[in-house]
């Protein structure tokens, strides 16, 4: 088993890199509990994503999207998909990098808006300007999860399995 630091593993990076899919191929490899902030947000208000944001906004939002990384990231042997914006509040930063190895999940912004072109769920993308909206959330975002992370894997046309054994290889070498 590879030594995981707070045995969590939390996934960062733009919608469309992946990280709910690889997070759930590496839960099942490693026998961790999978969460996706996104879903559990979900699961709590009993609301989608797109009512939250058209109620409260984004700020609204990001606040109960806090609230659940606060609350997920206390557990252990778990892994994370964060939310593309997770990465912009200060305080999500700080509690995922003192609870496990961060890993960022790079798509280039081709890959990107290939993936999510014809997804309904993003409430940042429900608007005609889609591709002016990804390039901002890059140009904003992206820094911030360079900082944050112990390891980046690029995702651009590569399978989960792919995906996960560099993530899984790393971790190898790195414990």
């Amino acid at each position: 088993m590879v030594k995981v630091k707070n045995n969590n593993i939390f996934l960062v990076g733009p919608m469309g890199a992946g990280k709910s899919s690889v997070g759930r191929y590496l839960a099942k490899h490693l026998d961790m509990d999978f969460y996706d902030s996104d879903e559990e947000v979900e699961k709590r208000t009993g609301v989608d994503l797109g009512w939250i944001f058209d109620k409260e906004g984004e700020e609204g939002f990001r606040k109960r999207e806090a609230t659940v990384i606060a609350d997920l990231a206390k557990r252990s042997h778990i892994i994370l998909a964060t939310g593309g914006g997770t990465v912009m509040t200060p305080e999500n930063r700080e509690i995922l990098a003192a609870r496990g190895f961060i890993v960022y999940l790079e798509v280039s912004l081709a890959y990107q808006q290939n993936r999510v072109i014809n997804d309904s769920r993003r409430p940042l993308l429900q608007v005609e300007n889609r591709d002016e909206v990804l390039a901002r959330l890059r140009t904003e975002r992206g820094p911030f999860y360079q900082a944050v992370s112990d390891f980046k894997v690029l995702t651009d046309n590569r399978s989960v399995r792919a995906v996960a054994d560099d993530i899984l290889n790393w971790l190898n070498s790195a414990g």
